[in-house]
C-alpha cells in the first residue's frame, strides 16, 4: 500500500524523518512491503529544506494547514514538540480524517485523552512510538508484545541527559555541575537543562507508560517527580561502597486497587540489569506474570534513533488492513495513584552532622520511635568544619514513617544540613 506521508517540523528529529523516507524508501519496501511517500514538508525556517535531496513531486510550505488539507497527505507526522501549537495541529489533521505520528511526550501527557478521543471519533490512528524511549520499541512491546501478561512493574532509564550525568559522576569522579557542563557540551543536555535534570521529561514518559500498562487515565500532576540536582559525588561514592549505582528511574508499579507512577533517583544495586546502562543509554525493565522480566535497551533520543521510530509507526499504519483504527490509548475505570507517604520500601540516608559523642543514639531512636529500622550505618571521616557524613540504610519501611523521622532529626542541634533521601530498587 502507497501511504502519502507530509512532515510538519524539518529540525532535529523532523529531519531524521525525512531522510529516513528519502534513503530508505527501497529497504522499507522490500522489508515491509509498505510505500511510503513524502509528499509534503511544513517548516517555519524554508532554508531547512535545502538540507534534503528533495524530488519534484515533495511539496514544501511554511505553513502547517496547508500540509494537513493537502489531498494527498494521508498520514500527518507532528514533529515541531511542545504544547501549541503542536496540539491545534494534531486536533485539525485527525478531524481532517488524516493518521498522525508524533513524538510529543509532554503534549500526550498533558492531552493524551482529549486526542485519543478525537482519533477514535474520526477513526483515524495516532501513534507516538518516539514519544518514549527514541529508538527503543517499548510502546509496541507494551501494547503488542507483552499483551499477554497483568504488568507487575516497570522500571525505567528514561533520560539520556541525566543517565550521562550520573555516569560521568559514578565512573569519572566528576562533580554534578562539570557532569552536566560536559553533557551541555556533546548536545546531551538543553539549554536550559531543567526539563532534563529536574525529571519533568521523565515524568511525561513515566505517564504514557502508566497509562498503557494499567489502561488508565493519569494525570500529570498525580506523580511525583524528584530529580538529580541534588545528588552530590558523595552519594554516588556512598552508593557504589554500598553495592548500588544511582541512577534517574521511572518507576511504575501495581500496588493493589491503586498504581505507583513515580520519578526520583533511584539506589539500584551492581547486579541488576538496569545497573549497566551508562551514558546516554535508556533502558526500560518491565515484569509481567506471564513473560516475566524482559529488557529493552537503545538509544533514547537523537535524530535518527527517534526517526526510526516514528518510520516504524508509519509502516504500522502502512501495513494495517481494512478495519477500525487500534485506539491510541485504551482507557478503562480509573485507578488512582497511591501516595508516596504509602510507599514501602529501603532507603538511604546521608545525614550531615557535627562530629560529638551520643549523635547516632538520638537518630537511632528518633529511627525507632517512628518504627524505622537500621540495616546499615557507616560513617566517614570530617568534611569540613567538624562536620561528618553519617550513612544509614533502612529496612523495608513506609515513606511516611521515614519522612516523620526526619523532620524530627533534622531540627536536633547537631545536624548542619537536611538529611539527604534515595530511594532503594524494590524487587
Amino acid at each position: 500500500m502507497s501511504l502519502g506521508i507530509g512532515v510538519i517540523g524539518a529540525g532535529t528529529v523532523g529531519g531524521g524523518v525525512i531522510q529516513t523516507l528519502l534513503t530508505q524508501k527501497n529497504a522499507i519496501a522490500r522489508k515491509t512491503s509498505a510505500q511510503l511517500e513524502l509528499v509534503h514538508i511544513a517548516d517555519t525556517l524554508p532554508e531547512r529544506f535545502k538540507e534534503f535531496a528533495l524530488g519534484p513531486n515533495v511539496r514544501t510550505s511554511t505553513d502547517a494547514t496547508a500540509l494537513i488539507e493537502d489531498p494527498n497527505v494521508a498520514v500527518v507526522c507532528e514533529l515541531i514538540g511542545g504544547l501549541q501549537p503542536a496540539k491545534r495541529f494534531i486536533a485539525q489533521a485527525l478531524r481532517a480524517g488524516k493518521h498522525v505520528v508524533t513524538a510529543n511526550k509532554m503534549l500526550l501527557a498533558h492531552s493524551g485523552p482529549e486526542l485519543c478521543q478525537i482519533a477514535q471519533e474520526h477513526g483515524v490512528e495516532l501513534r507516538y512510538e518516539a514519544a518514549v524511549a527514541g529508538g527503543i520499541p517499548i510502546i509496541k512491546a507494551l501494547r503488542e508484545g507483552l499483551a499477554a501478561n497483568n504488568i507487575q512493574r516497570v522500571y525505567g532509564i528514561l533520560n539520556g541527559t541525566c543517565n550521562y550525568i550520573l555516569s560521568r559522576m559514578t565512573y569519572d569522579g566528576l562533580d554534578f555541575a562539570d557532569a552536566l557542563r560536559q553533557a551541555q557540551e556533546l548536545g546531551f543536555a538543553e539549554t536550559p537543562p531543567d526539563l532534563d535534570i529536574e525529571g519533568h521529561d521523565t515524568a511525561h514518559k513515566c505517564q504514557i507508560i502508566a497509562s498503557l500498562c494499567y489502561s488508565t487515565e493519569i494525570a500529570l500532576d498525580d506523580i511525583y517527580v524528584e530529580g538529580i540536582t541534588r545528588v552530590s559525588h558523595a552519594d554516588v561514592a556512598y552508593a557504589d561502597e554500598l553495592g548500588y549505582l544511582i541512577k534517574l528511574l521511572a518507576v511504575v508499579r501495581e500496588a493493589g486497587d491503586a498504581i505507583e507512577a513515580r520519578v526520583h533517583p533511584t539506589l539500584v544495586p551492581k547486579q541488576h540489569l538496569l545497573a549497566s546502562v551508562r551514558h546516554e543509554f535508556n533502558a526500560v525493565y518491565v515484569k509481567g506474570d506471564v513473560t516475566d522480566a524482559t529488557l529493552y535497551y537503545g538509544r533514547g533520543a537523537g535524530r535518527m534513533p527517534t526517526a526510526g521510530a516514528v518510520v516504524a509507526d508509519l509502516v504500522d499504519i502502512a501495513r494495517r488492513s481494512t478495519g477500525p483504527a487500534p485506539a491510541p490509548f485504551v482507557y478503562g475505570p480509573k485507578r488512582p495513584i497511591r501516595d508516596m507517604g504509602r510507599i514501602e520500601g529501603a532507603y538511604y540516608l546521608r545525614l550531615t552532622t557535627q562530629d560529638q559523642p551520643g549523635v547516632l543514639g538520638k537518630v537511632c531512636t528518633a529511627l525507632g520511635n517512628h518504627r524505622v529500622s537500621i540495616a546499615w550505618c557507616i560513617q566517614k571521616g570530617e568534611i569540613a568544619n567538624g562536620a561528618v557524613h553519617v550513612i544509614l540504610m533502612t529496612h523495608e519501611t513506609v515513606e511516611s514513617a521515614v519522612q516523620s523521622a526526619l523532620s524530627e532529626i533534622d531540627q536536633m542541634d547537631f545536624i548542619v544540613e537536611p538529611t539527604h533521601v534515595l530511594r532503594v530498587l524494590q524487587e
